[in-house]
């Protein structure tokens, strides 16, 4: 039996064995949450709800059939927390940072498994990606549970309660897994102008991708033997241009839309601040600092078109990622002005890159107008809701316009589904369907059709 599994295990590709290995985390996650000392006195959760929970941390998306902090105890709280480093960081992450302890080498089906976890092209510094990823995202989270433990305590009685809350808060924004302790998300703190700042920040750094904080790095601290002058790769560039675009189109967006609606009691700075945090919220944090059901209509279509963009490549989000939607916007842009080249930053796109972002946009389109056909059928939701609940998912993002709780089984399957698929990565995704690649070595004469 032994030799037919280790047979099977051959077999797979690198997608097919990472989305085994985020079924077993999600299966350890479960069994860890079934633990009665996790819960708090008399509380009790269905196995589905459970599962629904290990799901929404493992792929670090938020959404919540269940009130956190009256649910779990102060132990249930630190599995939580374990769970979302697990899905945050990268079951390969973890994997290779234990295996690195034992001292054991890391072999090329490993490598490749980072490879398809990190969406990675190249094998070659795979092992050195893996330990500057550890390395940023620990000092990320820790120098933002001392910055909000010690801020913290303005807020709660003990240090204890304090350094909780601000520890619960930092790996939750970092890994932008969206969950809280506080049962109101971030609305106690809709007027503390820091707190929300410094959320912002961690969300920012855990959703822009890991490379990109690994090349700033390198910029703010140049190795002093190198011998060229560092210059920002054009994945870099795409990628921090895009983010930024998006998070000040999203705060001006909402902040239009809303003046004269939900802000419109509100003091201009606070109605800033509200637009500025949920557009930079939508990227996958999934935190909140207003109840987003109170937006209009055409709000939370924005917020959904965001949600669905999600992330970064090689971050802890989800989505069809910012650099999938600028190749296909500029792709738009070039292809209206007659070039069948992609130039920018002074470098040409690569046509497998181009042809790649447009597959997963179409693949995301088709699997969200599926799921949204599936949940009308089984929910009495408005469609509108139920849009949002599926960006939110696929994106891993969290936000919710407070369906979540109230979806039927089945529903709970499809956005379980979504948010795992939105965790892999759609590339992972497709692989995995498709199995090994095979090598055709005859080809068929050319013939136009005709298009448009």
């Amino acid at each position: 039996m032994w030799t037919a599994t280790k047979k099977i295990f051959k077999n797979l590709t690198p997608a097919q064995v990472l989305v085994g290995y985020y079924a077993l985390a999600i299966i350890i996650s479960v069994s860890l949450l079934s633990i009665p000392a996790v819960h708090q006195p008399g509380v009790q959760v269905p196995f589905i709800d459970r599962l629904f929970t290990a799901v929404s941390a493992v792929s670090v998306t938020g959404l919540s059939v269940i009130n956190i902090s009256e649910t779990y105890s102060v132990f249930g709280i630190f599995i939580l927390m374990f769970v979302l480093q697990l899905g945050g960081i990268g079951v390969m992450t973890l994997g290779t940072f234990f295996w690195l302890l034992l001292g054991r080498k890391i072999g090329l089906k490993s490598r490749r498994l980072i490879m398809a976890d990190h969406n990675q092209t190249n094998l070659a510094g795979l092992v050195l990606l893996i330990r500057e990823i550890l390395k940023i995202i620990l000092l990320i989270e820790l120098i933002g549970t001392v910055i909000l433990g010690l801020y913290f305590l303005n807020y709660y009685p003990s240090w204890e309660e304090a350094f909780l809350h601000g520890l619960f808060a930092s790996i939750s924004a970092t890994t932008n897994g969206g969950f809280d302790i506080t049962g109101q998300s971030l609305v106690p703190y809709a007027s503390d102008y820091f707190v929300q700042l410094i959320n912002i920040i961690l969300i920012t750094l855990g959703a822009i991708g890991f490379p990109v904080l690994i090349e700033l790095k390198h910029y703010l601290f140049p190795d002093k033997e190198e011998q060229l002058p560092f210059r920002f790769t054009l994945f870099a560039k795409l990628t921090s241009v895009t983010f930024i675009a998006l998070l000040v189109v999203g705060t001006l967006t909402i902040w239009i839309l809303e003046f004269q609606h939900a802000f419109r009691d509100v003091s201009w700075h606070k109605s800033f601040f509200y637009s500025l945090f949920q557009s930079a919220s939508t990227r996958s944090g999934g935190l909140a600092t207003i109840d987003v059901s109170q937006f209009s209509e055409p709000t939370l279509i924005i917020m959904g078109i965001l949600m669905f963009i999600g992330a970064s490549p090689s971050s802890v989000g989800g989505g069809i990622r910012t650099t999938t939607f600028a190749l296909n916007m500029l792709f738009l842009y070039h292809f209206a002005r007659g070039n069948k080249n992609i130039k920018i930053f002074k470098r040409e796109v690569h046509e497998d890159d181009v042809t790649k972002s447009l597959v997963i946009s179409l693949l995301a389109v088709g699997l969200c107008v599926f799921s949204l056909i599936l949940l009308s059928i089984s929910e009495t939701h408005s469609l509108l809701a139920l849009l949002f609940e599926i960006c939110s998912a696929f994106g891993t993002t969290g936000l919710s316009m407070g369906i979540t709780p109230e979806l039927s089984s089945f529903g709970k399957c499809v956005i379980m589904v979504l948010m795992f698929i939105g965790r892999i990565g759609l590339t992972s995704f497709l692989f995995m369907i498709g199995g090994k690649k095979r090598e055709v070595n005859y080809r068929y004469p050319k013939e136009r059709v005709i298009i448009g």
